[in-house]
């Protein structure tokens, strides 16, 4: 299956529940077709350890991917479930888009990490216009 088709197959899903999971997601958007695929991106990791316990608790990023079999079909959930609600919350439902990042060869580096950006934008101290002291 190409890439460009799947896009087309597979619908955003924003504002679900936090106790939303796949099944759910799963047996509210079967009746629009075939679902090949429903993804619910787990939380990023912290590294805070000062966070409170209901925060660690979360099992998802609060939307979801949901992979129809045709273009027709994830048409269909759009038209139907956006602005819905599933669980006491309203949904927004439309088309997937491909991460801007995964566009970029750099990823998510800061641009300062690159080479070609230092050489481009960085000047030697004594160009920029900065103070330099040595300190013995």
């Amino acid at each position: 299956m190409e890439e460009g088709s799947k896009s087309k197959k597979t619908v955003f899903v924003g504002g679900i529940s936090d106790d939303t999971d796949e099944t759910a997601l799963y047996e509210s958007f079967s009746t629009f077709g075939d679902i090949i695929e429903v993804q619910l991106p787990p939380p990023a990791t912290t590294h805070h350890h000062y966070q409170n316990a209901s925060t660690n608790k979360a099992k998802h990023r609060g939307f979801a991917f949901v992979t129809f079999g045709s273009s027709a079909d994830a048409q269909d959930a759009i038209d139907n479930m956006d602005m819905n609600e599933l669980k006491g919350r309203v949904l927004k439902v439309n088309l997937a888009r491909p991460m801007k990042g995964t566009l970029q060869p750099g990823g998510n580096r800061a641009v300062w990490e690159s080479e070609e950006w230092l050489k481009e934008h960085v000047k030697p101290l004594a160009q920029s216009g900065g103070k330099f002291t040595h300190a013995l």
